[in-house]
C-alpha cells in the first residue's frame, strides 16, 4: 500500500471524525444522546441497522465462508432478508408503541425490575464478547491492507471509536453509519466489475470455479443449519437490545415498520454484491489456509482497486464494521445509566445521567479492546461469531419477545426460560465433547440454540394458561404504560442537522473520489463516474436539509 492509499485512508478518518464529534453538544439529555431525541428519519435509522448488521462480520466472517464455500455465504445472509421482513410487518412497530428508551426499560415496565436486573447483567457480559468479536475484524482489515500488526491496530482503532462514540452519542453513530454506507456501496460498484475484468470475465469464473461453488447448502451448511441460523437471524435482529434501539428512536409504528422493510430489503441485493470479490480471488488463488482467508475480501481489493481507492475502500471497511462496536457500546452505556444507575438513583438529573452514561461508554470500550485481542486464541474470528449466536441468540432475545405478543408470559418464566436454554448451551458446547463424547456440529449447534427455548416458551405457555393468575403482569404494565407521560419534541432542527452533516460528508468522499479518478491508473472513467454520483447526492441531500 502506497503513500497515496495511506493518505486517503487518513483523510477518510478524520472526516468521519469530524462527522461524529460535530453532535458533541447533542447529548443535552438521556433521550437526545440515547435515542437521537426519539424522532429518527426512518431511512437513517434503517441504513444505520443495516451497517450495524451487516458489518459485524461481512468482510471477514462472511467473507471467509465465500472464499472456502462460494454462494453458501450468500444464501446464509439471504436468511437474514427474510428475518427483516418479518421483523418490520410484526415486530418493528411493536416495539416502539412501547414507548421505552430502551429494551430493558420495556423489561422493567413488562417483566419487572428483578427480571431485567438479571437480562442486563447477561447482556452487558454478551455484548463485551460481541464488540469484541465486531472490533477484531476491523483490526484484521487493517493488518491484511497495511501490514500493522493486527494487535496495534485494535488498540489504535478502538480508542478512536471510543471518543466519537463517548462525545456525540446516538446521533454520531447514525450519521457515520449512513456516511459509510454511501462509501462502501459506491466502492464496492467499482470493485466487483474490476473483479471479474481482472480474472477475464464471468464466464472464466464460472468455468474455474470449485466443484458445487454455487451449491446453496454443504455438509458444514446443510438446510438444518440454514432454517436455524434463520430463526436466529430474526431473535437477534428482532430482540438485541442494540438493534431494538433503532424501532424505538423513530417516530411512529409506520416508521418502526419503513426501518425493518429497508433492512430486509436492502438484503435481497447485498449479498449478490458483496460475497463477489472474495469468491472471484478463490479463482485468482485458491492457496489460502488456516485463518488467511479472513483476509481475501481485501486481498481482492489489493488487487484490482486503482491507487488511492484502496485506501478509500479501507477506510469504509473499517468504520463500518467497527459501527456494530459503537452501535453495542452506545445501548450498553444507555442500560447501564437508565436501568440501573437511575434505580439506584432516582432524583438523578439528566446531565447526570449523561455522564454516567459517558464514562460507561468508556469502561465498556476498554473491555472490548481487552476481548479483541483474545479472539485469536479463541479459534478465529467465524468460531467465535458463530458460536456466541448458537449459545446466546435465543435463549437471551426470544423471552423478552414473546413477552411482545403473549399476555401470559411472566417474568419467572422468562428468566427460567433463559437460564436453562443458556446451561444446556453451555454444557453441550464446553462439557458435553470431554464428559459424554457428544460434540455438535454447526447445524445442530444451532438448532439447539434457537429451538430449546421454543420448545420452553410453548411449554410455559401451557402452563401459565392454565394458572388462574394468568394474565395479571400484563393487565399490571399495560396500566403502567398508559399512564406514563409522553413528551412531545420537536426534532425537527436535530433531524435537518444530521442529514446536512450527511450530505457534507457524502458530497467529500465524492469529490474524493472525482479527484482519485484524475490520478488512476486503471479504470479512471469508472472511478471518475462514481465519484460524480456520490457528490451529486450528497449535494442534494444538503440542499433539502438547509
Amino acid at each position: 500500500m502506497g503513500a497515496i492509499d495511506l493518505t486517503v485512508i487518513l483523510v477518510f478518518t478524520l472526516l468521519v471524525f469530524i462527522c461524529g464529534m460535530s453532535f458533541s453538544r447533542s447529548g443535552k439529555n438521556m433521550k437526545s444522546f440515547f435515542a437521537a431525541g426519539g424522532a429518527l428519519p426512518w431511512w437513517m435509522s434503517g441504513l444505520s441497522l443495516f451497517m450495524s448488521f451487516f458489518s459485524a462480520g461481512t468482510f471477514v466472517v462472511w467473507g471467509s465462508i465465500a472464499y472456502q464455500s462460494g454462494w453458501v455465504a450468500i444464501a446464509i445472509q439471504w436468511t437474514m432478508c427474510i428475518a427483516g421482513i418479518i421483523i418490520g410487518l410484526f415486530i418493528a412497530p411493536r416495539w416502539q408503541k412501547t414507548g421505552a428508551l430502551t429494551a430493558a426499560e420495556y423489561i422493567t415496565d413488562r417483566l419487572g425490575y428483578k427480571t431485567q436486573k438479571v437480562y442486563t447483567y447477561l447482556f452487558l457480559l454478551i455484548s463485551v464478547f460481541t464488540t469484541g468479536a465486531f472490533l477484531y475484524p476491523v483490526a484484521k482489515i487493517v493488518e491484511v491492507s497495511t501490514g500493522i500488526p493486527i494487535y496495534a491496530s485494535i488498540v489504535f482503532l478502538g480508542v478512536l471509536i471510543l471518543i466519537y462514540t463517548t462525545v456525540g452519542g446516538l446521533w454520531a453513530v447514525i450519521v457515520t453509519d449512513v456516511l459509510q454506507f454511501v462509501v462502501l456501496t459506491a466502492a464496492v460498484l467499482i470493485v466487483v466489475p474490476m473483479s471479474f475484468d481482472k480474472i477475464g470475465g464471468i464466464s472464466e469464473f464460472v468455468n474455474n470455479a470449485p466443484d458445487h461453488f454455487f451449491d446453496f447448502v454443504n455438509d458444514e451448511y446443510s438446510p438444518l443449519f440454514m432454517v436455524a441460523f434463520g430463526l436466529y437471524n430474526l431473535f437477534f435482529i428482532a430482540g438485541n437490545w442494540a438493534y431494538v434501539q433503532r424501532y424505538t428512536s423513530v417516530g411512529s409504528p409506520k416508521d418502526a415498520k419503513k426501518v425493518g422493510l429497508l433492512f430486509g430489503g436492502l438484503y435481497v441485493f447485498s449479498p449478490l454484491i458483496w460475497m463477489l470479490p472474495p469468491m472471484i480471488y478463490r479463482v485468482l488463488n485458491p492457496d489460502l489456509g488456516g485463518l488467511a482467508d479472513e483476509g481475501a475480501y481485501l486481498l481482492m481489493c489489493k488487487e484490482v482497486l486503482p491507487v488511492g481507492m484502496l485506501g478509500l475502500m479501507l477506510g469504509g471497511m473499517v468504520f463500518a464494521t467497527s459501527s456494530s462496536v459503537n452501535t453495542t457500546l452506545n445501548i450498553s452505556a444507555g442500560v447501564l445509566a437508565n436501568d440501573v444507575y437511575k434505580n439506584l438513583k432516582p432524583n438523578a438529573s439528566d446531565e447526570q445521567l449523561v455522564k454516567v452514561g459517558k464514562i460507561a461508554t468508556i469502561s465498556l470500550g476498554v473491555i472490548t479492546i481487552i476481548v479483541a485481542l483474545l479472539v485469536p486464541m479463541l479459534g478465529g474470528i467465524v468460531e467465535v461469531v458463530m458460536s456466541l449466536a448458537a449459545l446466546t441468540g435465543g435463549a437471551m432475545f426470544l423471552p423478552p419477545l414473546w413477552s411482545l405478543f403473549s399476555k401470559n408470559i411472566t417474568g419467572k418464566s422468562a428468566l427460567t426460560v433463559t437460564v436453562i436454554s443458556l446451561i444446556v448451551n453451555a454444557f453441550f458446547k464446553f462439557l458435553a465433547p470431554s464428559l459424554i463424547n457428544v460434540e455438535l456440529g454447526r447445524a445442530p449447534e444451532m438448532m439447539l440454540g434457537v429451538g430449546l427455548p421454543i420448545v420452553l416458551l410453548l411449554i410455559s405457555e401451557f402452563i401459565i394458561s392454565g394458572s388462574p393468575s394468568k394474565g395479571t403482569e400484563y393487565e399490571m404494565y399495560q396500566t403502567k404504560n398508559n399512564a406514563k407521560v409522553k413528551v412531545e419534541e420537536d426534532e425537527t432542527a436535530g433531524n435537518k442537522k444530521g442529514a446536512r452533516v450527511i450530505g457534507i460528508g457524502v458530497g467529500a468522499t465524492g469529490s474524493l473520489i472525482l479527484g482519485l479518478s484524475f490520478i488512476a491508473e486503471n479504470g479512471a472513467t469508472l472511478v471518475g463516474s462514481m465519484g460524480l454520483i456520490v457528490l451529486i447526492v450528497g449535494a442534494i441531500i444538503v440542499y433539502k436539509n438547509k
